[in-house]
């Protein structure tokens, strides 16, 4: 301790001694000494895509003549090597901030001018050389920065990460729903016996539900497009040049390669989040999808004596401490609890979207952590779903079918013959004296032959009306 040093800088409320060799300044010191909430940090794609705007914010400004080139080139350096990583351990700020993230935009805003006067030549902390707000905030203000980075680093989330994961996940689940695709079973309805199925059909539901959740993202992701840069502390533009919005914007769709536009009206895009509440609400019904998935999965592997046993789960670490030979389904189990956090996240996402009152949403931190968190650990659940689990499940096909003959409700295909009164008194009775279907059909007159066509399975699960006698 004793051989540390440190600078002191000072601002309107007096001074401040700060790590000597720290990147961030008196605004950030004072935000760490605050904000002891929770260790918890913006993850690193909001850090990267706040660099970006940085770069792009004085790319633009030098380009209207605002920033003299030599402190704009220094100033786009020290951005991009914020965006790519270098400096993440100077973002100390915790999640748990003033609402707007102020305190993590002049986090950014430091770093990068004090990076900036390193370029130069200059020492640490001499803001005559380059300043954190009149250089690096230039026609900018938290209340526009903050937003544009939550909805780049999203959109970039998203079209780079948990698209591709789930397309691993709808491709693996599509996959299997074709190699079961002859693998006959006992369809069920409230836990209970129901008309034959095959495995495959069952899988082509997953692979379904998996489907529309990438389609719903793709048709919410535009909204998250529309950029409110350039509209400074309440929508106006004050202290912005005219021209200043619009050249950031078309500067970070090169960057990114992902089409931003203007927001069509920066006074909404500063009051609300609506376009965050809406695609965290896709990601919610996503994991509600997964979650169901992986449910039904473990419910088919149970076993391997006294469950379904229907298919078999790849084993990939023991499952208990105490009884040795157990293996549980946890690739499965994890990411249930993932998809339990997204859909606490998504209220968290609601209920943030509505503080703040008047010009400026101030629940932005928590909106741009929660909604990070949901897309990575979605996406990282959903490819580790399909590439350790999903894709070893085996069938036993044996089993599968047997279930499917002893179904009571294999009784359904003579509903057409002799009506449902009597079929439900067959069933029942199928039940209590323990016969099967054939052989109560065969008391009820039906020869061999007929219930041979009756009672194919394979035919039954492409559904139909089975001809009158």
């Amino acid at each position: 301790m004793g051989n540390i040093s440190y600078r002191v800088e000072e601002d309107a409320l007096g001074e401040v001694e700060i790590p000597a060799n720290a990147y961030y300044g008196i605004n950030t010191a004072r935000a760490i000494q605050n904000f002891q909430i929770s260790g918890l940090r913006l993850p690193r794609n909001f850090i990267k895509a706040l660099g970006l705007i940085k770069y792009a914010a004085a790319k633009a400004n030098m380009q209207l003549g605002l920033l003299e080139r030599e402190k704009a080139e220094a100033i786009m350096k020290a951005s991009m090597e914020v965006a790519e990583g270098r400096f993440d351990e100077q973002f100390l700020v915790d999640v748990f901030q003033t609402g707007s993230g102020t305190s993590t935009n002049m986090n950014a805003n430091e770093v990068i001018a004090n990076r900036a006067i390193e370029i130069l030549g200059g020492r640490i902390g001499d803001k005559k050389l380059i300043h954190p707000n009149d250089h690096v905030n230039m026609c900018q203000s938290t209340n526009d920065v903050f937003p544009t980075a939550i909805n780049v680093s999203v959109a970039d989330s998203i079209i780079n990460d948990l698209l591709p994961s789930l397309e691993i996940l709808k491709n693996t689940l599509e996959s299997k729903a074709s190699e079961f695709e002859e693998v006959i079973k006992c369809g069920r309805t409230h836990l209970q016996d129901a008309v034959p199925i095959t495995l495959g059909q069952e899988f082509s539901g997953y692979a379904s539900a998996i489907t529309h959740g990438i389609e719903r993202i793709k048709k919410n992701l535009d909204e998250l497009l529309e950029l409110p840069i350039g509209g400074t502390a309440v929508g106006t533009g004050l202290n912005a040049h005219p021209d200043f919005g619009k050249l950031v914007v078309d500067e970070l769709s090169r960057l990114t390669g992902i089409p931003f536009r203007i927001a069509r009206n920066r006074f909404e895009a500063l009051q609300l989040r609506d376009s965050c509440v809406s695609i965290s609400g896709v990601l919610k019904t996503i994991a509600g999808s997964i979650l169901k998935i992986c449910n039904d999965l473990r419910l088919l592997s149970s076993g391997p004596n006294t469950g379904l046993g229907e298919i078999e789960i790849p084993a990939v670490q023991p499952g208990s401490s105490i009884m040795p030979g157990k293996v549980n389904p946890v690739i499965l189990e994890s990411t249930m609890l993932v998809c339990v956090k997204v859909l606490g996240n998504d209220l968290s996402i609601t209920l943030a979207n509505q503080l703040g009152e008047l010009e400026l949403n101030m629940g932005m931190p928590l909106i741009a952590y929660d909604l990070l968190q949901s897309i990575q650990i979605l996406a990282n659940s959903s490819r580790n779903l399909a590439t350790k689990c999903i894709n070893g499940v085996a069938p036993n096909v044996e089993k599968c079918r047997y279930y499917a003959e002893v179904s009571p409700s294999l009784i359904t295909v003579i509903t057409p013959f002799i009506g449902y009164d009597l079929a439900a008194k067959i069933a029942r009775r199928v039940v209590r004296e323990k016969k099967t279907i054939r052989e109560a059909l065969i008391e009820e007159g039906f020869n061999e032959r007929e219930l041979d066509e009756i009672l194919d399975l394979k035919r039954l699960t492409r559904g139909g009306i089975i001809r009158k006698r």
